[in-house]
């Protein structure tokens, strides 16, 4: 929604590419865990705790000013911005 939303200011528009790029495969892989039987399930609740962990910290480094940029993600946030002429 902020992607969106926010034009100008370029610290919200790289933190909300980021989380789109983050849990985005995250999501994907939640609905294909769903259709493994038992095992899927048990990694479904792992996903889920991790996604949770991963939220509360990119939450709380952009609540803190911090430019915090995951590995990959970050980078490809970056390239993503930059491609649509945002940075």
């Amino acid at each position: 929604m902020f992607l969106l939303i926010e034009k100008d200011n370029k610290f919200v528009r790289f933190h909300a590419m980021q989380s789109v790029v983050a849990f985005v495969p995250i999501t994907i892989a939640s609905v294909v865990f769903g259709f493994i039987p038992v095992v899927g399930g048990i990694l479904n609740l792992l996903l889920s705790l991790i996604s949770l962990v991963l939220w509360l910290v990119l939450m709380y480094q952009a609540f803190q000013g911090n430019y915090f940029k995951l590995p990959k993600a970050g980078d490809y946030a970056e390239t993503q911005l930059k491609n649509m002429g945002s940075k």
